[in-house]
């Protein structure tokens, strides 16, 4: 049974460190690559989705997002503001669940970018995704061929799309390229305060509920200034 999430959770709050000068004065989701803030590439994408309400986190330069996002419909923007606490990923999606309600939402990191292959990312997602055996479904970027990532990756992919964590010292095929979606369920016993996601990722993982489907398309790590101008060239040679 796929599901069809009316629903999405935009991580917009981090502090974009990375990315300096750039996020001096504005926060790392309102940069713009190809024309457009990076946010509004996720909304849009979201949008595409049909997703009718996206909840907003907001922590650094909050007032900036809030501006930039009032004016949108598709999908309905809803801040949840945090620009008095720390609450890290895990926390925030907490404190954003009664706006999310008890059906499986998308998840999206607000700086995350990629352009879609033959068919849309986040529609696959959701067909892919069965609530009987799954929590969580990440959607992953093989590290190969995506642009501006250098890392060692996040998980190895079995052929049922179970995942197995990276091991120290290890490196694996895919890193998990910051969209996913998620049963509200998975936060009942969550903590109260500042956690992050990966202690989620990880108890689903445990119990083999947590899958990734293997990106479809170029993923973008878009995590410092030289990045955005690799982005870029990317957008234009889909484009061209």
């Amino acid at each position: 049974m796929s599901v069809k999430p009316a629903k999405a959770m935009v991580l917009a709050a981090g502090l974009g460190l990375r990315m300096r000068p750039l996020t001096d004065t504005m926060p790392k989701p309102l940069v713009r690559v190809a024309g457009s803030a990076l946010l509004d590439h996720v909304l849009d994408k979201l949008d595409d989705a049909g997703v009718e309400e996206a909840v907003v986190n907001v922590h650094y330069l909050p007032d900036q997002i809030i501006d930039h996002t009032r004016a949108r419909t598709r999908p309905r923007v809803i801040i949840s503001d945090e620009r008095d606490q720390v609450l890290g990923t895990g926390g925030a999606v907490v404190k954003a669940l009664p706006l999310l309600g008890d059906a499986p939402f998308f998840h999206v990191n607000a700086d995350t970018l990629w352009i879609d292959g033959v068919r849309p990312n986040l529609a696959r997602l959701a067909e892919a995704f069965d609530p009987a055996r799954m929590d969580i479904l990440l959607l992953m970027a093989p590290t190969a061929s995506s642009i501006g990532y250098a890392g060692r990756g996040d998980y190895a992919m079995l052929a049922d799309g179970v995942l197995r964590k990276r091991r120290e010292h290890e490196v694996v095929p895919f890193v998990y390229a910051g969209a996913a979606i998620m049963s509200p369920s998975l936060f009942a016993d969550a903590p109260k305060g500042e956690f992050s996601l990966t202690r989620k990722f990880d108890s689903a993982n445990e119990q083999g509920r947590l899958f990734g489907l293997r990106l479809d398309g170029v993923w973008m790590h878009v995590g410092t200034p030289d990045a955005v101008q690799a982005a870029e060239r990317a957008f234009l040679a889909s484009v061209a």
